[in-house]
């Protein structure tokens, strides 16, 4: 889906241009598309932004991601890029101990479907990160992810979070399990 989707690769294109360590585009931009497909959607659903997220624990400045935003900024205007060091998040999900990969701050996102990310290989190839698994976006049922499960605290957030997205909105096959 994505490999044919032009829009996608050249902003996947465009992240790789920055080099960064363990980068990847996540969240709503796969989501997205997978459920954009699977409703037969002619027009792509608007995404509130694109997360780049990486990790590399030497710079944990907000500035540095501000930087590459400005850069993204500069190869494809008016897209509202996110970047973010994933080796610093846990210091803004206070209850998280750090992470040791991007991967393993993707695997705890608040829910299975969000949880995904997508980079470019050295051959320009997609390559997909799912460490919560795909059955859940294919099947479009949100549920929390492990980590979201582990306490009730969690399980809070992902409640309202889920509410306030209200995905079933946009897709009407969607499913939110709490």
């Amino acid at each position: 889906m994505i490999k044919n989707d032009d829009w996608m690769m050249e902003i996947l294109r465009a992240a790789k241009t920055l080099a960064l360590p363990d980068w990847w585009i996540c969240a709503g931009f796969v989501r997205s598309k997978v459920w954009d497909t699977l409703h037969d959607f002619q027009e792509r659903t608007r995404i509130a932004d694109i997360d780049v997220v990486y990790f590399y624990p030497e710079d944990l400045k907000k500035e540095s991601e501000r930087k590459y935003e400005e850069m993204l900024l500069e190869l494809i205007p008016d897209l509202p890029w996110s970047v973010k060091n994933e080796a610093r998040m846990h210091l803004v999900n206070d209850d998280f101990e750090p992470y040791t990969s991007t991967v393993d701050a993707i695997s705890k996102f608040p829910e299975t479907v969000t949880a995904l990310g997508v980079k470019l290989n050295e051959q320009d190839e997609v390559i997909l990160a799912a460490p919560c698994g795909i059955e859940d976006v294919l099947c479009m049922e949100v549920r929390p992810t492990d980590s979201y499960r582990s306490t009730e605290d969690r399980r809070k957030k992902y409640i309202e979070r889920v509410k306030k997205k209200n995905w079933e909105a946009v897709w009407y096959k969607v499913r939110v399990v709490e």
